[in-house]
């Protein structure tokens, strides 16, 4: 039933495990749309019906003098509220706070730094130590985008690749990038991994999807950044195994940036 739905909505090809449940809300809003619509029509066909002019040839300055409105109104307020609380913030803090991954996904999982800047993608990798070196504002520079610390030991073996046509991820394992931006707001969005996240100065804020197919993905900017915006979709995702994953992150090993 959702994969007809999903073919009757036309939604892009899904490459992602968690992108399952952002397809299947989307299926629930437009069911509720539906639902509101057949309701309100029903409530406009009636109010034509029940206020027609032979009933009432005269009009009644007074209107409706019962409380029913009121009601209906405070009926629906709290379904919103329900919907709201009891939903929407729940299923949306489990869909972005990467603290509520499972054990064994944190433990598996691949974490990069991405920064935005105009009109290109930047992005960092820790080195064989899995540990990025320490970060502080005022070593940011042409060459050191992400303020990295080049008195610290971690930060020797870090891999930077700017700009980055293309960011490298194995396929089956989760993701975590944490995601800022270097001078304007940006918004990193991989519609086949249906993750969205808004590139912000001065925050470094992460996101987290689980790729499960092989392939390229295009990057795209989902905040209108300047004149060169449509340049920022020039980016790729790039999903392969682990195996050619190793290989490209050991070819990059010799070329780490050095900050000093």
């Amino acid at each position: 039933m959702m994969e007809f739905f999903k073919n009757v909505l036309g939604l892009p090809a899904l490459a992602s495990e968690n992108g399952k449940n952002v397809d299947n809300l989307i299926i629930y809003v437009h069911w509720l749309m539906i639902a509101l619509f057949i309701g309100w029509f029903g409530y406009f066909l009636y109010a034509i019906w029940r206020f027609r002019a032979k009933r009432h040839p005269k009009a009644d300055h007074h209107g409706v003098r019962s409380h029913i409105s009121n009601y209906l109104e405070v009926i629906v307020a709290g379904v919103e509220i329900v919907l709201l609380v009891g939903f929407a913030i729940p299923m949306w803090a489990k869909a972005s706070d990467v603290t509520r991954l499972s054990p064994e996904d944190a433990g598996n999982a691949v974490t990069i730094q991405i920064m935005a800047q105009q009109f290109s993608w930047n992005v960092r990798y820790p080195g064989k130590d899995g540990v990025f070196g320490k970060q502080d504002m005022r070593f940011i520079s042409d060459n050191n985008l992400f303020g990295v610390d080049p008195k610290d030991p971690s930060g020797k073996d870090d891999i930077q690749v700017s700009p980055a046509a293309q960011i490298h991820l194995p396929v089956g394992r989760p993701v975590i990038a944490y995601i800022s931006s270097k001078d304007v707001i940006h918004s990193f969005k991989v519609i086949s991994m249906r993750v969205t996240q808004d590139a912000i100065p001065g925050l470094r804020i992460p996101t987290w999807f689980k790729p499960t197919q092989e392939g390229i993905y295009q990057i795209n900017c989902a905040q209108l950044c300047g004149n060169g915006h449509s340049s920022m979709s020039g980016g790729f995702l790039v999903v392969e195994s682990q195996e050619k994953y190793d290989q490209w992150l050991a070819s990059k090993v010799g070329a780490a940036t050095s900050f000093e």
